[in-house]
């Protein structure tokens, strides 16, 4: 592709080079740059890719997209003034792949909990429906049934446009994807086109990175705030923060909820550990998920499926057979009747749905064990606001390791164990071992009792000093089952 083709609607400062230059790739980091590449130096949180101008030159670059140009340029090189790298690297990346969320109807969710669940079940959905869809998720990418390993919640401008390429070549019709707050603020979606936007809720979570709720409230509103006339916006209105995600976009506005008058309304009628009966603008339907936050997930689900123009009953019999994603309210049973539960809830307030979920459907004497961790390098003030929760909604707790990352494993359960009220301390344990926490609430359970392994879901893998080893929760509890 041409530069000048590549740099269409791109708000050019200042150009010092030819135009007429061939451009093969487009990167962001030096060391995947090759020849006739044009490189993007974009300013990160960790490093600033001006500093590898030289290196992308060496490895090929012959055009540099950066926001102050260097004191001696070079006479085979291209340089591009911009003001703002991030946010034109994804316009790049747009146009270099020719546009690609134009070509099928791309809907995105955020919010702090639930967007997996959300995109994975309006996936499920459509493909049911005889779609063919794409899914950018947490867990995996997917187009149709080809699975794509997932390195982050929302992908860089350049792999996520690729992607969306590769649907649109291969027939999609939709994509679902998640969109995290962190790609937001780091321009990650510039240049997409959005069909809609869904917004689940928000809690306390990254703070971080985005140092205050405010700011982290601004960063999601921003995704609906760039939203265009012809995309819907769908919210959460039962959260207290849902109506403010809709006060200054242009999209067509929907509202759901379960509490307060909505767009799309629904209730629960009856819950088991083994599914739900819903109501859903006046239609019962059967759902294999359980819980009040599973029942906002649905509906979510429904309110985009019939602002995407499908039609109601088709919708809710295709909802009454499709599975959450991985690691989500996951249950696994032993053969003496314990139930084991493994769940991603890595924040106070997923913590506290799942356990008030699984003591709203417990019966009679039914001891509810908890295994907790938190993630080392993240938010540390929500440790002890998540052991506080675990404690006051089980009758056992076990505080293990998450993802210690860099941190001392034994240092991030110090900061949970600040939440532990002295009258409860008879009832939580510490195993800093995750495997052994593991297998220990799985000994300490008796036939019947219920127990929960929160904060990985579907991870594989646990992070310690920057290495990641294979970890799975739902293996070692099949596992511990088996050997009972």
């Amino acid at each position: 592709m041409k530069l000048r083709e590549l740099l269409h609607a791109i708000p050019v400062q200042q150009l010092e080079g030819l135009l007429e230059v061939d451009v093969l790739s487009v990167c962001f980091d030096s060391r995947k740059v090759s020849a006739d590449s044009l490189f993007v130096a974009v300013r990160g949180v960790h490093t600033d890719g001006h500093l590898y101008l030289d290196k992308a030159v060496e490895n090929g670059a012959k055009v540099l997209v950066l926001d102050t140009l260097p004191v001696q340029l070079r006479e085979e090189i291209t340089y591009v003034v911009v003001a703002d790298t991030s946010y034109v690297l994804g316009l790049l990346a747009s146009n270099f792949y020719g546009d690609p969320s134009k070509g099928l109807k791309l809907v995105g969710i955020t919010g702090t909990n639930g967007k997996t669940t959300i995109a994975t079940l309006l996936f499920n959905l459509f493909k049911s429906l005889g779609y063919h869809v794409g899914l950018l998720s947490t867990v995996e990418n997917k187009i149709g049934d080809r699975v794509i390993p997932a390195t982050h919640t929302t992908p860089d401008p350049i792999a996520l446009n690729m992607l969306l390429r590769e649907m649109v070549d291969e027939g999609c019709d939709y994509c679902f994807m998640e969109v995290s707050s962190h790609a937001v603020v780091q321009q990650r979606i510039a240049g997409l086109r959005f069909a809609g936007g869904v917004f689940s809720n928000i809690t306390h979570d990254h703070l971080d990175f985005h140092g205050t709720f405010d700011h982290y409230i601004k960063a999601k509103k921003k995704f609906f705030d760039d939203l265009d006339r012809f995309a819907f916006a769908l919210t959460n209105v039962d959260d207290r923060n849902g109506t403010v995600m809709l006060q200054n976009t242009f999209a067509h506005k929907k509202t759901y909820g379960l509490k307060t008058m909505a767009d799309f309304k629904a209730k629960v009628v009856e819950s088991h550990l083994d599914g739900m009966l819903l109501q859903v603008d006046g239609h019962e339907v059967w759902v294999k998920l359980v819980g009040g936050f599973n029942a906002y997930n649905l509906l979510a689900v429904y309110g985009a499926a019939i602002l995407l123009e499908q039609e109601t009953m088709k919708v809710l019999t295709a909802m009454s057979d499709i599975a959450g994603a991985e690691g989500r309210f996951d249950v696994v049973r032993s053969t003496n009747g314990t139930v084991g539960i493994v769940d991603y809830a890595h924040t106070p307030d997923a913590v506290e749905n799942v356990l008030s979920t699984i003591r709203e459907l417990r019966k009679g004497g039914q001891q509810i064990i908890t295994v907790l961790g938190c993630g080392g390098d993240r938010d540390k003030t929500k440790r002890p606001e998540m052991a506080e929760v675990a404690v006051r909604l089980s009758d056992k707790v076990i505080i293990t390791s998450d993802n210690p990352r860099t941190e001392d494993p034994m240092a991030i359960i110090r900061d949970m164990e600040a939440g532990v009220d002295s009258k409860d301390r008879k009832h939580v344990f510490t195993i800093a071992e995750r495997k052994e926490a593991i297998r220990a609430a799985c000994h300490l359970a008796q036939a019947g009792d219920i127990v929960l392994i929160a904060g990985k879901g579907h991870e594989k893998y646990q992070e310690v000093h920057g290495v990641r080893h294979h970890f799975d929760d739902k293996e070692i509890l099949i596992e511990t089952f088996n050997e009972q």
